[in-house]
Formats: structure tokens, sequence, C-alpha cells
């Protein structure tokens, strides 16, 4: 059986691969920056993964806004246009393509969880044990249950977190992620 394409034209395949890229966005601190700038993202169907936003200057009233997306290289590139053209943005900053300018594999990326996992006897001993293994600090305790506080990278969050999974794990709460570029110069 001999299946031949609908077209007469020879169509290329080509694989479209997902890349994930953490841009970093310097804005004015004023009500309705971040719903403008999500907006963008929304209104194009886009994905963020990760999102942080904090003020970095008080006196220039600017904020840094963290975003992690995951899309196809072409989109990326629309994204950091369309993110440019906004009124109360002032830079954006691809860290994932700067890193690899840098031959970095990544920017430096941290993010902070809080875990909380309830357990009693062997399981409890074994959650103390496995926090200190990765170094989470306990920040709550009771007799039921710990709350531990762990800052890191995300595959080593989100292996903690796999590993309390069996040991009583109740909830999670991610800050997302917050991201710099090495070396000595800034955004």
């Amino acid at each position: 059986m001999n299946t031949q394409p609908g077209s007469a034209y020879f169509i290329e395949e080509r694989e479209e691969t997902l890349v994930t890229h953490t841009l970093s966005v310097l804005v004015d601190n004023e009500p309705g920056v971040l719903a403008r700038v999500i907006g963008l993202f929304s209104a194009r169907g886009y994905n963020i993964d990760s999102l942080t936003v904090s003020e970095v200057s008080h006196e220039r009233h600017v904020s840094r806004i963290t975003i992690v997306t995951t899309a196809l290289a072409e989109v990326i590139v629309q994204i950091k246009s369309q993110l440019e053209r906004l009124v109360p943005v002032h830079r954006v900053t691809d860290l994932t393509e700067l890193a690899k300018r840098n031959n970095d594999d990544k920017p430096l990326e941290r993010e902070l969880a809080l875990i909380k996992v309830a357990g009693t006897g062997e399981k409890r001993l074994e959650a103390l044990r496995l926090a200190d293994a990765f170094k989470a600090t306990v920040i709550d305790a009771t007799t039921e249950h710990f709350v531990f506080e762990m800052t890191g990278r995300v595959n080593k969050i989100e292996q903690f977190i796999q590993i309390m999974q069996p040991l009583g794990l109740i909830e999670v709460c991610r800050t997302g992620l917050a991201a710099l570029n090495r070396g000595p110069e800034g955004m």
C-alpha cells in the first residue's frame, strides 16, 4: 500500500523540540504591570512554568519578574520581542541564552520550598535522616509532623518531594525560580 501526501509539493518533515528558557524582565513597579506581562502570555496561549516577582530597587521603583517558559525556539524569540514592546518594561534578558553564550549549562537558578511531612516512629526518623542529607531545615515541628525549608536547584527540590511522598507528604509550597546570570556584569 503506497500512501502519498495529499499535496503535489514536497513537504519537509521537521522535528520541532520544545526548549525551556528563563527570562528576567525589569519593569516599573506600578499597579497592573504584572497583569499586562501575564496577559501577554495568556492572550497568545504561552505557558508559564514558573513566575517570581519582587521589587529590586526601592529608589527607582523597579521590579524584576523571572519567568520560566517552555516553547518552540521561534516562540521564545516572539515572547522576548513582545515583552520588550510593553511600555512598563525596561529590559528583557534571556538568562538561558546568556548562559549558553558564556559556555554554561544554565544561569544560576534556585528555588525555595516549604514541605510539610507527617509521620511517627520509623517514618519520622527516616524523614529526618533524608532531610539532613538534602540539607533541609526543620522550621516547624510537632509530634505528628515537620515543616522543612529547602533551598536549591529545582531538580533537587523535586527529588526531595518525591522521596517524602511515601513517608507522609502532606503539602508543598514553592516560591518559583530566582535566577541570575553568571559573571561580574548585571542585567
